[in-house]
């Protein structure tokens, strides 16, 4: 198989794609079309075949009728991932449609290649691969796992997807939360001689993408087209960028927006070196600060400092279920400090990664911001993720990414920024 090279360091579980003779069944209560099974929904096995976890599995009714086929951990919450619904059993041939249709949609239809060499290559439920996530970086495949069952098949799968798209390295993460709440112990996964850093080209602008110790895959492909689109409204302004992780909103303001001035602030030190990097990489110079989002605003609100446009891209705020209220008062004092620092007239992009936090929730919350802030805002478009993350009709929840474009109004009567001070003391960078 020309290109990649599965065996390294520790070598890439190589579990194969071909199914065994005889499936272990496993009975549900019901059947329906998420992909998800999760463990309240499971009977348990039957039969005589008992399956190990990460096993496939033939997925059966509480009658015994048929309803597909499915990856099973005992160990997780989510006890099936629903691979397929067909009579046959997924073979090597299945994974090599699936693999072929998610490449085909980026490279053919979408057309990617002509303006990125970074894009999200396999998007999890939508591309009919629950549990797996993958994203290309220059020729770097750049893996992010939620199930066992696809960490023990990754070194077949990342060779397919290797000879389809020409890379030759990769780097397999498993996020902590997720190795413990699928019960692996979730070991990353190097190829040899992996670069530290790749180059990588999105529209005319170049950014350097770390991989040791950066955020999810490495590189957020998913703000792709917001970046690009936010570049019609920084001629000649005064750009904050807050949560700037690698500079991505305000190097585009500046490289093809026309920005008078970008500054990027962001809590993480290897972020606001990345971002140091990725200026230099395109001669450009914003003002980057180390400094956490919330006291950065409070200071500019007391300098009495303002902004043409503002973007505001924190980290997920509500990780899991019992986050939601503790989220939620962050995501509010986040938009009530950031729209008192927006010109009149001026634009705020605030974006939101958080699942469990709707579009619809998002937007009551900042009119809610907007009338404690005593301003009024004018809501120009709402956007999500690139296409290259496309959402499963029948798991709609992965459509996480949320951006909200404001035009800010006239300041009227608001509570002072210093009255109670914020409800969440700490952004969440980390």
């Amino acid at each position: 198989m020309p290109g990649l090279v599965i065996t390294g360091p520790i070598p890439l579980p190589d579990r194969s794609l071909d199914p065994v003779r005889e499936f272990p069944r496993v009975a549900i209560r019901a059947a329906g079309h998420h992909p998800f099974v999760y463990r309240k929904m499971i009977i348990g096995p039957t039969g005589a075949a008992r399956p190990s976890d990460g096993d496939l599995v033939r997925i059966v009714d509480r009658e015994g009728l048929p309803v597909g086929y499915g990856l099973w951990n005992s160990r997780s919450q989510i006890g099936l991932r629903i691979l397929s619904h067909r009579i046959e059993p997924p073979d090597s041939a299945f994974w090599d449609e699936r693999i072929a249709r998610a490449v085909s949609l980026r490279r053919d239809l979408l057309k990617l290649d002509d303006v990125t060499d970074a894009y999200r290559v396999l998007h999890a439920e939508a591309d009919g691969l629950s549990g797996l996530i993958v994203d290309r970086f220059a020729d770097v495949l750049s893996v992010e796992i939620f199930s066992l069952g696809m960490y023990q098949r990754i070194g077949p799968i990342l060779a397919k997807l290797s000879e389809k798209l020409g890379t030759t390295g990769y780097r397999v993460h498993v996020d902590e939360r997720i190795a413990l709440a699928e019960d692996f112990p979730g070991t990353e996964l190097i190829s040899p001689k992996l670069p530290p850093k790749v180059t990588i080209r999105e529209n005319g602008v170049r950014f350097k993408v770390q991989f040791e110790g950066s955020h999810k895959t490495g590189f957020f492909c998913d703000q792709r087209d917001n970046r690009l689109a936010l570049t019609k409204f920084t001629g000649d302004q005064s750009v904050l960028d807050l949560c700037s992780y690698s500079g991505g909103f305000g190097i585009y303001a500046l490289t093809k927006g026309g920005a008078k001035e970008v500054t990027c602030v962001d809590l993480d030190e290897k972020a606001i070196a990345m971002a140091k990097d990725n200026a230099n990489l395109n001669q450009v110079r914003p003002t980057l600060v180390h400094s956490d989002a919330f006291g950065y605003m409070r200071q500019m609100g007391l300098n009495k400092r303002s902004f043409g446009v503002v973007v505001l891209d924190p980290p997920k705020l509500i990780p899991g279920r019992l986050d939601i209220a503790q989220g939620k008062g962050k995501y509010f004092d986040m938009n009530f400090l950031a729209m008192n620092l927006v010109d009149p007239g001026g634009i705020l992009l605030t974006c939101s990664c958080s699942g469990l936090l709707s579009t619809e929730e998002f937007l009551v919350l900042l009119r809610a911001a907007a009338r404690k802030a005593g301003r009024t805002a004018q809501v120009l478009a709402v956007t999500g993720a690139a296409s290259d993350h496309p959402v499963g009709i029948d798991a709609l929840e992965g459509a996480y990414l949320k951006a909200i474009w404001l035009r800010m109004g006239e300041r009227g009567t608001s509570r002072s920024v210093l009255e109670d001070g914020p409800l969440g003391g700490d952004d969440g960078d980390d």
